[in-house]
């Protein structure tokens, strides 16, 4: 994390792992992990109290923060029934993209960590998207 820059809050997103979630191994099949790290970021922002993005009058046009680049680390399974919480911070901030750093668990052991790099963007007058600055307003709404 960039020391610079201001300590971001850690969110907790907890899932429950449905047998639907899994392999016929029983195993997690690891592409929900993408999904469930994307609703984990979706949250991270509403509990810091912003509006989901498409409400957020205060940046006309906000579309969201869409996924540029997406790494994940596995270090063990989990299978149905099992709870797992994502908590979720902004590593960093970088101009117009920042990086939220998840690390999922079960209990005191760690199952995986992704990094997400994400831009904010909206649609310009010509309907077209369009990455810009993140405002200070929701810099400071993520700060601990």
């Amino acid at each position: 994390m960039n020391l610079a820059q201001p300590r971001s809050k850690t969110i907790v997103h907890h899932v429950d792992v449905q047998f639907g979630d899994c392999d016929p191994a029983g195993i997690v099949f690891f592409p929900h992990y993408s999904r469930w790290m994307d609703a984990a970021s979706h949250h991270f922002f509403m509990a810091c109290g912003l509006p989901p993005w498409r409400a957020l009058h205060a940046l006309p046009g906000c579309v969201g923060a869409p996924l540029l680049e997406i790494h994940t680390r596995f270090h063990t399974a989990v299978t149905y029934g099992e709870r797992i919480d994502f908590h979720t911070c902004v590593e960093e901030w970088r101009g117009k993209v920042f990086i939220q750093h998840h690390r999922v668990m079960r209990g005191d052991d760690l199952i995986c960590e992704g990094r997400e790099t994400r831009a904010l963007c909206v649609r310009d007058s010509s309907g077209k998207l369009k990455a810009v600055p993140v405002p200070d307003f929701i810099r400071a709404a993520c700060s601990a």
